[in-house]
């Protein structure tokens, strides 16, 4: 299958890099190559790294962006992203800019067998990276009661979460679940049917919360741009595009903490920790699609930018 993705919030983004010719930045996120394209037409002497945990974003992208002859390829997460640069020899104060366009992409939702969508019948699995031994399957068929729920309440938002991780638990005893319309179907039977009325598909928020559980997409987000400010250079900037309030909220809170790491009482006159701000916020609010965009692209409808710049 073809790997299409439309990028999200692409001149936003781009505009926030403030992106510099001789410039060098990774694109964390690689999927179709969209934003890395645009990025790599701005640059002359500088380079591009694009990394994808997913081996088939690598593959399509890397045949997408031949042209460019300045871009380098790694299949990789990007919580790895400090050993990343240190395997091209490059250490603190390096990078211009970092652009992550975190969740999943519209090639892996619409790519049947992969498992991420609710909509089509697959078998479970929800791996950005294949080559990881945790799978949606698992997560399933052998996680707790209590883990279960807590995962569905706090990754999905889930009102519903306790009573969805029961049915999940009493179906799976009499066979494990194996595919996506099996896990909707107990989903299905979980959610009070008046509840199941209005809102968006009843398994979304379920699948959402696994989704994330999978490949710890929550887990890594606050470490990694904590590591991303210390290997930018002074002036270069970091873009996050989110797709739900979780995420939102940690990079948020993370670029605040890091913008504002005085741990000293309010009441002091004057600092004494020593601690330093390492970035500035460049959006208070965060920077969100306009009509034109959410018309053409309706996966756009949650999406997010925030944008800090090292100090």
């Amino acid at each position: 299958m073809k790997f299409e993705h439309v990028s999200v919030l692409l001149n936003e983004s781009i505009e926030g890099l403030n992106i510099v010719p001789d410039g060098i930045y990774a694109d964390c996120t690689l999927g179709g190559g969209g934003h890395s394209s645009e990025i790599a037409k701005r640059l002359t002497t500088g380079t591009l790294i694009g990394i994808d945990q997913d081996i088939n974003a690598i593959n399509a992208a890397s045949e997408r962006l031949k042209e460019f002859t300045n871009i380098k390829y790694v299949h990789d997460n990007f919580s790895n992203i400090k050993n990343i640069a240190e395997g091209f020899g490059l250490g603190q104060n390096s990078f211009n800019g970092f652009l992550l366009d975190i969740g999943v992409s519209s090639h892996q939702l619409d790519e049947a067998d992969r498992g991420f969508s609710y909509n089509c019948d697959a078998p479970l699995d929800m791996r950005m990276d294949i080559r990881s031994p945790l799978s949606a399957y698992v997560v399933v068929n052998e996680y707790s009661r209590d883990k279960l729920a807590g995962i569905i309440r706090e990754y999905g938002e889930e009102r519903w979460a306790a009573r969805i991780a029961e049915f999940i638990i009493k179906e799976r005893e009499k066979k494990p679940i194996e595919t996506t319309y099996e896990l909707v179907s107990v989903i299905k039977k979980a959610i009070p049917k008046g509840a199941r009325a209005d809102g968006p598909h009843p398994a979304k928020r379920t699948f959402q919360a696994i989704r994330i559980e999978v490949n710890n997409e929550l887990g890594i987000l606050e470490e990694t741009i904590d590591t991303m400010a210390d290997l930018l250079k002074q002036g270069g900037r970091i873009c996050i595009i989110t797709f739900h309030s979780l995420e939102d909220r940690i990079v948020k809170n993370t670029f605040r903490k890091i913008a504002d790491p005085c741990t000293c009482p309010r009441d002091f006159p004057i600092c004494v920790c020593g601690k330093k701000p390492r970035l500035k916020v460049i959006t208070g609010k965060p920077i969100i699609p306009k009509d034109k965009e959410l018309e053409q692209n309706h996966r756009a409808r949650s999406a997010k930018l925030r944008i800090a710049e090292r100090v």
